[in-house]
């Protein structure tokens, strides 16, 4: 039987990284407590990445090839079971770098990189929104002014930039545990489409409340 190849050092470098920031916060986690929680040295951990900025930044440029490919999808939604599929998707990605939007201000203040490419992150959350407001505008599924397009895109938006943010002020002991994570998701998906209620079609405003009912139901 052939063994598999070990992972590269820098590979579980970043893991262990995201794991780490996810748990206590990137501000909480030092360059020290990463190279013990790998069993190795301090410069090991230096070789691949010479400073934690750069720890950061690969791991942020991870989420966004992964967050890019998945906005792509959003001119593909034409109703709210679509919808709430794409949006909760977002926010599985989200939750897997929820570091990065729980300490998404401070981050942003530190890292110029992380500052100047966040804005692309935003513009294309709007894109896809925009996108998704037409696929669903062209299938039936909502009818919105085109005037409205722009502020109800922004408004998703902000929900999507930092729900986590919310529930982590909520419930700061618990709320970016793992085992939170589920309802987390489904708060947050409900949030972002609910802004979409007054536009929608009678059948999926129906199909969009008893999906909600269902969310809350999984809650009690």
């Amino acid at each position: 039987m052939v063994k598999k190849a070990p992972r590269r050092t820098a590979e579980r470098i970043l893991e262990v990284t995201l794991a780490l920031f996810n748990r206590f916060g990137e501000p909480n986690v030092s360059t020290t407590l990463i190279s013990a929680e790998l069993n190795i040295s301090p410069g090991n951990l230096y070789y691949h990445y010479p400073a934690k900025d750069e720890l950061i930044n690969s791991l942020f440029d991870r989420f966004e090839r992964a967050l890019n490919e998945l906005l792509n999808a959003g001119d593909s939604v034409r109703d709210v079971e679509d919808a709430w599929f794409f949006m909760h998707s977002l926010f599985e990605l989200i939750w897997e770098y929820r570091f990065l939007y729980r300490d998404l201000n401070d981050l942003l203040s530190k890292n110029r990189r992380l500052e100047t490419h966040f804005q692309s992150v935003l513009k294309n959350k709007t894109r896809a929104v925009k996108s998704l407001l037409d696929s669903m505008s062209r299938a039936g599924s909502l009818q919105i002014d085109s005037r409205e397009v722009d502020a109800t895109a922004t408004s998703m938006v902000v929900v999507l930039t930092y729900w986590l943010s919310f529930e982590y002020v909520r419930d700061p002991r618990h709320a970016l545990e793992a085992e939170n994570a589920q309802m987390a998701l489904m708060r947050g998906a409900q949030h972002v489409l609910n802004l979409l209620t007054p536009y929608l079609e009678q059948g999926q405003r129906k199909h969009l409340i008893e999906l909600v009912g269902a969310y809350n139901h999984l809650e009690k």
